[in-house]
């Protein structure tokens, strides 16, 4: 992605970090009529290989992994807000937009293993079901569960480059940025808090 110097986010623990907490991703590659995505729940498995291993699963009926051709593309999503030049309160200045993205390159696998595949769907449950009050269970003993690994194909992406860029305003002067905060702070939208808090950080 484009990656001004400003914007970039190096640090690896906090890309992992994101990625574990935006993980309804895009997953882009190149297919038989060209670019093809999926929009799909992703596993992160940061010990895994070199840089880590993303894992997940789609329907069989998906055309899309059937096609994969080369290398992958996923890309992951934050909150992300317009900036209005009205609220630096200083000349020359245009508007704009902040947000968070990280975008993972890699090898795609599929998975065909029985085990590993309900391996996967297994730690998918355990992931989204563990902070609720009341989680529901997995029997991966119920006869269904046969037909499920039938309808789905499994996969794991091994991650060979990591970029991520936090687009906060840091082309700007402190003040600047601090009305900036006030600003998104004064509205009642959740991309708004997000970036404003994001932004908060970055100038504690």
């Amino acid at each position: 992605m484009y990656l001004p110097t400003p914007f970039a986010e190096t640090d690896t623990n906090k890309l992992y970090n994101f990625m574990h907490c935006s993980s309804f991703a895009v997953l882009i590659s190149q297919g038989e009529n060209g670019p093809i995505a999926s929009h799909l729940p992703l596993l992160l498995d940061a010990q895994a290989g070199s840089k880590g291993h993303i894992l997940g699963h789609m329907a069989r009926a998906n055309p899309h992994w059937r096609q994969i051709e080369g290398d992958v593309l996923v890309v992951y999503s934050g909150p992300h807000v317009y900036i209005s030049p009205s609220w630096y309160e200083a000349e020359e200045t245009v508007p704009t937009w902040n947000y968070v993205a990280v975008h993972a390159y890699g090898s795609f696998h599929l998975v065909e293993d029985r085990e590993e595949l309900l391996g996967i769907l297994e730690k998918s449950v355990q992931t989204y079901e563990s902070s609720r009050p009341e989680p529901w269970s997995f029997d991966a003993s119920a006869g269904y569960v046969e037909k499920l690994l039938k309808a789905i194909v499994g996969f794991r992406i091994e991650i060979t480059r990591l970029e991520g860029k936090w687009k906060l305003s840091q082309n700007h002067l402190e003040e600047r940025r601090r009305r900036v905060v006030l600003a998104l702070e004064s509205q009642a939208d959740e991309n708004s808090n997000g970036i404003a808090s994001l932004m908060r950080e970055r100038l504690a």
